[in-house]
Parts: structure tokens; C-alpha cells; sequence
């Protein structure tokens, strides 16, 4: 090599240099740290949702130049936990698991996905029952003394919504004992959406609370047969926040949200069950959170899955 040519080489070598290190002070004084720690709850059993969210990691991590962790407890309360002792900078909450964070630490919310059976931030929380039961309604599971699962006991739609749905409907639940809702013979958590959804097409229950677009997955994929579930209920239910720990910086909350609101890929949004994401406010969640608290919801019980 001509020394002219090294001079080339070496020159270009420490303009890289330059620049890499430029852009990395850069990345620092935005405030997005050299790891960013997401966390997401497990709607679906844990291996799944981190396998289905792999895509969206690397989208982010090219999006924000950074590396990206992801994290997937077994339950929604492991996230939120996780999420109050500061080793997740953001996470995937549903409405229930927002507010059970919020009392624990300042988090902020950022975006939900619009969903896309409504096409609203709203999605919807069902009753089910197997196809064939003579419970046509959520009334007549109740009257008749039935027996009802829930999902995790931190999940809206699996849980705060279905606890609403028959407590409306007459069960007098105990909001200090979650297993005891009278005069329902017995209810059980199975931990998640899809464990429901088969218990309830299995016979196990009578009937059961599931995220009605979740069902929906279940069965495009065959993990549950179109068809054996009959909807006898539905409420609509504000959308997951993604929410970020108080302690990131406000430049890098906002990069994180400009991220969301850039995804067009629609590959990656059929993923993540969106059409798009729209900015959330707390005030959005209001409702959650007095339907919470009423039922004895706001914080998880020791215990139970």
C-alpha cells in the first residue's frame, strides 16, 4: 500500500471514528440510554408474546440507534414490578396493570395501539361461552351458578371487564377474596387469554372473560377451533398504554413515541394487533381506574396467578 493511499485509509478510518462518537454523544445528550429495557405483559403464554414482539425490538433498536431488551415476565404483575423497582425504562401495560403501576410509581403514559376490528383505541372484552351452551346470556351463567374463568388476575379484558360484566349481572363478588363470587360455584385465573379460551372450549367452565381480538388470533391460527366459542357479552376497553419509568429523560419519552407513531410497516402493525398508535393521557384511563378500585382490583392480590 502507497504511503499516499494509507494516508487515504487512515483518514477515513478516523472520520468514522469521529463521526461514530458524535453521534453517540449525540444519542446521550437525547437522553436514550445505551440499553433501553422494555418490558411486556404476557396476554398470551410468555414465549409467544416475546417471539411475536422480536420484530417490533429491532424495529425500535434501528429507530432509536440503540439496543433494545426486551423483557417478558410469566405474569402481568412480574412487568409491573419490574417496572416500579427501575429495571425497565418502558413497558407494554394493559389498562389494569397501568393503574396498578401508577400507584406504585410515577410512570407515563405514551401511546396505544388503534385497533384493528374497531378502529378506535378501544378494543373489546367478551364472555364466552361453548358453543351449544344453553347460557345465552351472562345473566343466565350467573343465575344459574355457573362456573367462570378470568385470564391473569392484572389483565382488563381478561379480568376487570368480566368481574364487571357479572358482577352486573348479579354475582356479588368479594373484593377481598377474588375466588369468591357468589352465586357463581366456583372461578379460577388460568394466567392467560388463550389457557381460557380452552378451558371454556374444553368444558372446564361454563364460561369465561377473553380479549374478543385475541380469540379472534386463536382461531385464524387453530389453536382454537372458529366456531367453538359462542360471545354472549362485549365492553369496550380503552387500549394497552405503552408507558415509560419517570426516571427517562423527556427527549427520549418523546423519541420513543415519534417511534410508535412512525410505524407503517404493515407487516409489523398486523403484529402488534394495531392499524396505528395514537398518544394517551392518563385521563384516558379514568375509567379503569375507578372500575378498579371498586372491585378490589387496584392492586394484585398475594397469591393468586
Amino acid at each position: 500500500m502507497t504511503r499516499r493511499l494509507l494516508a487515504v485509509v487512515v483518514v477515513l478510518l478516523l472520520a468514522a471514528v469521529g463521526c461514530g462518537s458524535g453521534g453517540h454523544a449525540a444519542h446521550l445528550a437525547a437522553g436514550i440510554p445505551a440499553k433501553l429495557r422494555v418490558g411486556v405483559v404476557p396476554n398470551i403464554s410468555p414465549e409467544k408474546q416475546r417471539a411475536q414482539y422480536e420484530p417490533f425490538r429491532a424495529y425500535l433498536a434501528g429507530k432509536l440507534g440503540t439496543e433494545v431488551e426486551l423483557f417478558v415476565a410469566t405474569n402481568y404483575a412480574g412487568v409491573v414490578a419490574a417496572l416500579s423497582a427501575g429495571k425497565l425504562d418502558v413497558a407494554y401495560l394493559g389498562g389494569l396493570t397501568y393503574v396498578q403501576a401508577e400507584a406504585q410509581t410515577k410512570v407515563v403514559p405514551l401511546v396505544t395501539e388503534v385497533d384493528q376490528e374497531t378502529g378506535t383505541p378501544e378494543y373489546l372484552s367478551a364472555v364466552v361461552v361453548k358453543a351449544g351452551s344453553p347460557y345465552k346470556t351472562t345473566k343466565d351463567v350467573v343465575a344459574a351458578g355457573g362456573t367462570f374463568a378470568f385470564g391473569d388476575i392484572s389483565s382488563t379484558s381478561g379480568s376487570l371487564y368480566p368481574r364487571i360484566m357479572i358482577t352486573q349481572a348479579g354475582a356479588r363478588c368479594d373484593t377481598g377474596d377474588m375466588m369468591a363470587c357468589p352465586p357463581l360455584k366456583a372461578v379460577t385465573f388460568t394466567g392467560g387469554h388463550d389457557a381460557t379460551a380452552q378451558a371454556v372450549a374444553k368444558g372446564d367452565v361454563d364460561a369465561g372473560g377473553i380479549e374478543l381480538r385475541i380469540l379472534h388470533r386463536l382461531e385464524k391460527q387453530g389453536s382454537v377451533e372458529k366456531g367453538a366459542l359462542q360471545v354472549i357479552e362485549t365492553r369496550e376497553v380503552m387500549g394497552y398504554p405503552w408507558v415509560a419509568h419517570p426516571d427517562l429523560p423527556e427527549a427520549a419519552r418523546t423519541a420513543v413515541t415519534d417511534a410508535f407513531l412512525a410505524i407503517d410497516q404493515p407487516e409489523l402493525l398486523d403484529l402488534m394487533r394495531a392499524k396505528k398508535y395514537a398518544p394517551v393521557t392518563a385521563a384516558d384511563y379514568d375509567e379503569v381506574r375507578e372500575q378498579a378500585a371498586g372491585l378490589g382490583l387496584l392492586t394484585p392480590k398475594q397469591g393468586q396467578p
